[in-house]
């Protein structure tokens, strides 16, 4: 057998682990927050080290439960179905035996949170294409109500946001359904693969079944999307015209140069995997496909974009020219010095970002950004001014960013005015 590796990137596991070690992270390396505990010194310790306090977390929210304190064991079901879904999203093999039993696992503590809910929560399945696609339905209790369709992110399943202890959505009053597009969580275990154009087709099909319910009001009915569901959400709204308002955070829906040869390691091994890729060649083709340039132009619903300073996914000299394509009332919010993570930004408040999409989510689809022309950017200062609040930006970059000017004639002609 030849001693090479199934993907280039797999080459590159040395300092993921070196990461993993040191920073507690296996992404998003500019922040200093650990996102895992000190034990885990490696890459494959990160199943079975999480797996040990998802159980931990289970175990106190079913005592809690059998002391009747309800609230106590909701709590920690969702703290430890946040840790599964962790646990198994770190192994991406086929039919591994860990992998299906985190999940189950996941899915059986989520279980426990949808019953102990304090609103209504439904696990549903979606028919699209010949299969089911997976979702939770998170509902006001209300009939016609405004909804939010949530692409999660490629690292994120159905039961990743919103919190269900502090439901941004449904307390604005906003139902929101969470999808396992193609390649996610249990459309991964059931082998219902993600392609370039395949999740905006599964998110027509979730609109075909929310305007069955009656808890849904079909003329309102929004999407909201965070990193890699950035992308998918955007091409979403760009083909499907029911959807009526669209929210993005931690970019994802410029060229994918970025994500899968400039970042991690882990990004590509994991999408590869998600899509059902064995040959990186094919692979890299159909990546070349998975941006919103020349797509922008199709989104006319008033649409958010959220991004990061310096999103090393999504850099901001490449997401500006698509942003401009988009001809619908459209808002950019520019976080200063942040980078792709939605959690407990400065700039915010420390708040999380999905308070702020819940909020421009409910007012647009109440109409409120239904303002032809509208085209702002906003940077949004880390550590003052009014956050999202603050007035559209002179420039977005270097001098009319500051208000300064360029001095071109004197620097190109030289100091003394010959070239």
């Amino acid at each position: 057998m030849a001693l090479k590796s199934k993907r280039r990137r797999d080459s590159q596991q040395w300092i993921l682990d070196w990461m993993t070690k040191t920073n507690g992270r296996v992404q998003n390396f500019a922040y200093d927050w650990r996102q895992l505990p000190p034990e885990v010194k490696s890459y494959r310790m990160i199943p079975r080290v999480l797996e040990r306090y998802a159980r931990h977390y289970e175990e106190i929210a079913r005592a809690a439960e059998a002391a009747g304190h309800r609230e106590t064991a909701h709590a920690h079901y969702w703290k430890a179905a946040d840790t599964y879904r962790d646990a198994q999203h770190a192994i991406f093999q086929d039919d591994n035996p860990e992998k299906i039993y985190l999940h189950g696992k996941l899915l059986e503590t989520y279980g426990k949170v949808i019953e102990l809910s304090d609103y209504p929560i439904e696990r549903v399945e979606i028919p699209w294409e010949g299969v089911q696609i997976q979702g939770v339905f998170h509902m006001t209790g209300e009939r016609g109500a405004p909804t939010v369709i949530y692409a999660p992110g490629m690292d994120q399943t159905k039961e990743t946001y919103p919190d269900p202890v502090d439901n941004a959505f449904v307390r604005r009053g906003l139902n929101v359904l969470c999808l396992d597009g193609p390649g996610q969580g249990t459309s991964n275990l059931r082998k219902i693969r993600v392609t370039d154009n395949n999740w905006e087709r599964a998110a027509s099909a979730a609109i075909d079944w929310l305007e069955q319910r009656p808890e849904v009001d079909p003329s309102r009915i929004g999407l909201c999307g965070i990193s890699f569901g950035s992308f998918w959400s955007m091409r979403t709204a760009a083909y499907d015209r029911r959807v009526r308002a669209l929210a993005t955070a931690s970019a994802c829906f410029s060229s994918k140069l970025a994500i899968f040869e400039e970042d991690s390691p882990r990004f590509k091994q994991m999408f590869m995997y998600m899509a059902g890729y064995e040959n990186e060649e094919s692979f890299d083709e159909m990546a070349e496909k998975m941006t919103m340039d020349g797509h922008a132009k199709n989104i006319t619903c008033p649409s958010l974009t959220c991004i990061g300073e310096y999103d090393p996914l999504c850099h901001l000299d490449e997401a500006i020219p698509i942003w401009e394509q988009i001809p619908g009332p459209k808002e950019m919010w520019i976080l200063e010095d942040d980078f792709h993570s939605p959690p407990k930004i400065e700039g915010l408040g420390g708040l999380d970002v999905y308070y702020y999409l819940a909020d421009w989510l409910r007012d647009a689809l109440n109409g409120k950004h239904d303002q032809p022309g509208m085209s702002t950017i906003r940077i949004v200062p880390k550590k003052s001014g009014a956050g999202a609040y603050s007035p559209p930006a002179r420039g977005v970059f270097l001098p009319e960013r500051v208000g300064a000017t360029m001095p071109a004639e004197a620097i190109l002609r030289g100091h003394n005015g010959h070239r």
